[in-house]
């Protein structure tokens, strides 16, 4: 759970926090465990964000947790389709990146699957 290390600087960590030109953050929050992570992007602007990259520490899958913009919530349910995969373009000093759409005034949680999830979605 990430509240173990809420305290401790191994349970945050930028991504990038200087994107004030499109007004986006995004940060990671990890559990005790530092493969148990999720990844979190925030969209400050009412301007979509197309093919937006975010670098991340694992390849992989990465499932949409939670979109502030699904249609749940009143949004105008813009995302990602509930995940995407990694991309081999080093972005933000991280070996791996994440081309996502970012909806507008939105928050995106994303989370790595791992074990029998991951080749559950890959077959």
């Amino acid at each position: 759970p990430l509240y173990e290390v809420d305290f401790k600087q191994e349970g945050f960590e930028w991504i990038d926090f200087s994107d004030s030109e499109q007004s986006v953050l995004s940060f990671i929050r990890r559990a005790e465990d530092p493969e148990d992570f999720l990844v979190f992007v925030c969209n400050f602007t009412p301007v979509p964000r197309y093919k937006y990259m975010v670098g991340v520490p694992e390849p992989g899958f990465y499932r949409e947790l939670l979109n502030s913009d699904s249609a749940i919530y009143g949004g105008s349910d813009m995302g990602n389709l509930g995940g995407v995969e990694t991309v081999d373009d080093s972005v933000h000093g991280r070996p791996c990146s994440l081309e996502i759409t970012l909806p507008p005034l939105s928050v995106l949680i994303l989370k790595r699957e791992t074990g029998w999830q991951a080749n559950r979605l890959a077959s």
